[in-house]
């Protein structure tokens, strides 16, 4: 990640002397938020984290940091402006009533403090007769956050939290949760309510899973919350049945008649509902209670029921949080404290290294199998030799390893006083020169890129078994027949075979005869152990003998027909399966609805490419270089002459009233969902932007607008009604004489969405 300089060592001042950012300090900001997209993605959607929760963590922040020193690098989708991730294609997208917010993250009992005493001075402004808030403190359960919609007292939906305004229907799975309950007990339910929770697996019920798992063969899961997360998004609910899923709620977002005084009083009320609240919560008086709750729960943390990562402190009082408000992405009036990663002591028995799907080779290392932070921990990426050589390890030595309690766990550094005592004695490591699996001389990247890069990315099985199982993956085709393994017997040779695919391009075209000869290395296990010994197994088809010849298996017959639905797909799913740097699914999208073809992004000039909302230069660039290889337009023929969809369906008969126009939709709007307002500017060919400038033509101005409707007021630009904004879709600017022109009564918070809802 590092650039080898510092923000203050690359920033310039104007003659203003206000600080400027350099080119060093926008490549480094431009790959942070690239990496910490990355993260959440690997995290909330694919429930399968590629860095440690520190790591993630001090990514976050050091971007947070670029930001408040130079706040004209902001977009509108930066992370640090968002919460959660995108919502799966794999489920229904649904709206929740009230926004879930995130939590702000604090990282010691300093921390902590300052914070007490910034809510308790805000408190004491807004005047809530005198008396400073109680703390409801409790614990951070490390599971997946749900919403339960109850209309009358049943339980009518259950979703994710996806990005905070969408998530993921998951209803169906979480009726197999004994302890939600489907209809609640007592009266006097209001007539619709979003209650907020946490679904997660209790580490027992965890523990004696994974047993029963290695039993039978089959790889344990990683973690209880990566295991919770994956159950709820279990295709087969009678899958997720399986799994020893449980909840607690712990607050409440939208709510019609239920008039309750403090947060503490609605955990009471929720019981008395038969809903399922912790027994780890307290109302403490003073700060010092606060600390004495942290250092009590960090002390027996590994003797609870279930998992946690911290704790969360709130306002009791529901008036002083409703007065307290929200920032654009976390209410003022909760904190959430992370405990400090877990640490243990093993051997680095080496260090090896990865090809990626665009040739990034990444050392990690190979360590002693030792339990940490409730899992068994063998390998931990290094990311690439300057973190190798900056961490001071050497093969051999008795390191640190660090485990916030998530997959991926972080190599701190060398026990030093233990080197000498080593046998054999350590030795330093030494990137490659070749690329490990093609043999291709490796290479540096470009300029002020530490990563060591395979330049043949064309004809690189590592690259291309990354990219294959890249492109099957949700965000992607969605196919889930090509899993990991899947794309191993795909595309790496087992001598002397061929592998079937060699290149992404014929993808489409593989027949069942190319796969009866596959096979796969694999460790042989006993009983469910590994035993060191390995052998090649058939992958897709069954081991035949000659009276019973071997025939495809069932997946491999479910990969036949996943192929068929892909080609199906829209084309935002095919811009992302085709693995083009910077392009993720946010302007793979972005880039569809503004072209709606490829061949017209593949026409398109930079300048065209850039000026898309959510795409920009860097992007723009990424897009151009990848279309300039031939091998790349290769695949995107043979894609589209065996039936991938490269066309977007558009409605002609809608009129491009917008053209040439940039409009921003603030606030909320009776009539239209953020994601219908923006979808109603762009199919009308207009601009919709996230952020306000001199060149926005029009702000549309709904309930509790923002900071964005002043911008706006200052700025002198048209602010339009809702009613304006219907006049401006119908008949463009020519439309809105007298037809409510002008933001009305619109009530100004700080903050997009001031609204009563929980984290």
């Amino acid at each position: 990640m590092s650039t080898g300089k510092t923000a203050a060592e690359t920033e310039t001042s104007s003659p203003s002397g206000e600080l400027v950012p350099s080119e060093a300090v926008r490549a480094e900001y431009e790959e942070l938020v690239e990496e910490v997209r990355k993260h959440r993605f690997a995290y909330y959607q694919e429930d399968a984290p590629i860095i440690s929760d520190a790591e993630f963590d001090e990514l976050y922040r050091r971007l947070e940091t670029l930001e408040a020193l130079h706040p004209e690098l902001v977009a509108n989708d930066s992370p640090t402006q968002e919460v959660g991730g995108e919502v799966s294609a794999a489920f229904a997208a649904v709206e929740h009533l009230t926004r879930m917010y995130s939590l702000e993250d604090v990282f010691s009992l300093e921390e902590v403090e300052a914070w007490i005493a910034k809510a308790e001075a805000a408190a004491a402004k807004i005047g809530n007769g005198g008396n400073p808030p109680s703390w409801l403190t409790e614990l951070k359960i490390d599971g997946l956050a749900v919403n339960l919609l109850y209309r009358d007292g049943a339980l009518v939906r259950a979703a994710t939290r996806g990005d905070g305004f969408t998530g993921e229907d998951i209803t169906h799975n979480v009726l197999t949760i004994k302890e939600i309950p489907q209809q609640l007990t007592g009266s006097n339910f209001p007539a619709e309510m979003e209650i907020r929770g946490e679904v997660f697996i209790p580490s027992k019920d965890f523990a004696a899973f994974n047993e029963a798992l290695i039993e039978a063969g089959k790889a344990p899961l990683a973690n209880p919350r990566n295991a919770a997360a994956g159950s709820l998004r279990q295709k087969d609910p009678a899958e997720t049945a399986k799994r020893p899923l449980k909840m607690y709620v712990h607050g409440i977002g939208a709510r019609e008649g239920l008039e309750t005084a403090s947060q503490s009083d609605t955990y009471r009320q929720l019981a008395e509902w038969g809903l399922p609240t912790s027994p780890y919560f307290e109302v403490l008086p003073e700060l010092k209670d606060v600390l004495d709750f942290i250092k009590r729960y960090g002390d027996k943390r590994h003797s609870l029921s279930h998992e946690i990562d911290g704790i969360v402190i709130k306002v009791d009082d529901l008036a002083t949080q409703r007065a307290l408000g929200y920032t654009s992405r976390v209410p003022r009036w909760a904190v959430a404290y992370k405990y400090p990663p877990e640490e243990v002591n093993t051997k680095l028995l080496d260090i090896a290294v990865n090809v990626g799907r665009t040739g990034r080779v990444t050392p990690y290392g190979v360590m002693e199998p030792v339990k940490v932070a409730g899992s068994t921990v063998s390998m931990a990426t290094l990311h690439n030799q300057d973190v190798v050589k900056a961490k001071g390890v050497k093969i051999g030595d008795i390191v640190v390893l660090r485990k916030a309690g998530d997959v991926i766990p972080e190599i701190v550094g060398p026990v030093l006083a233990l080197r000498d005592q080593q046998d054999p004695p350590v030795r330093d490591f030494v990137m490659p020169t070749e690329c490990p699996s093609c043999g291709t001389p490796l290479a540096p990247g470009k300029e002020g890129d530490v990563d060591i890069r395979c330049p043949n990315a064309r004809s690189c099985p590592a690259q291309l078994r990354e990219r294959v199982f890249h492109l099957a993956g949700r965000g992607a085709f969605d196919i889930e027949a090509l899993g990991w393994e899947a794309a191993i017997a795909l595309t790496q040779p087992t001598e002397p075979e061929v592998p079937p695919l060699t290149t992404e391009a014929n993808l489409f075209r593989l027949t069942p005869e190319d796969l009866a000869g596959v096979r796969i290395r694999r460790e042989k296990r006993s009983k469910g152990v590994a035993t060191g010994e390995f052998e090649l197994v058939p992958y897709f088809y069954t081991k035949g003998t000659a009276k019973n010849p071997s025939k495809p298996t069932a997946s491999t017959e479910k990969l036949f027909n996943e192929l068929e639905k892909a080609k199906t797909q829209p084309l935002w799913r095919v811009l992302v399966a085709l693995s083009i740097r910077h392009v993720g699914p946010r302007a793979s999208r972005a880039l569809a609805t503004a072209f709606g073809t490829m061949d017209a992004i593949r026409q398109a000039s930079e300048e065209e490419l850039a000026g898309v909302d959510g795409v920009g230069p860097v992007i723009a660039v990424a897009l151009k270089e990848w279309f300039a290889e031939d091998w790349h337009r290769e695949i995107v023929d043979s894609w589209a002459a065996d039936g991938v969809r490269m066309e977007d369906e558009r409605d002609e008969s809608t009129p491009r009233t917008l053209e040439g126009l940039t409009v921003v939709v603030t606030g909320s709007l009776e009539g239209f969902s953020r994601d219908e307002a923006k979808e109603a500017i762009l199919v009308r060919g207009g601009k919709a932007a996230g952020s306000v400038s001199k060149n926005t033509s029009y702000v549309v101005a709904g309930e509790n607008a923002g900071t964005k409707l002043d911008k706006a007021e200052q700025l002198g630009l048209p602010v339009l009604d809702e009613d304006g904004f219907r006049a401006l879709l119908a008949n463009g600017p020519d439309g809105l004489a007298g037809a409510g022109e002008g933001a009305g009564d619109a009530d100004v918070e700080d903050g997009e969405d001031h609204q009563q809802a929980s984290e």
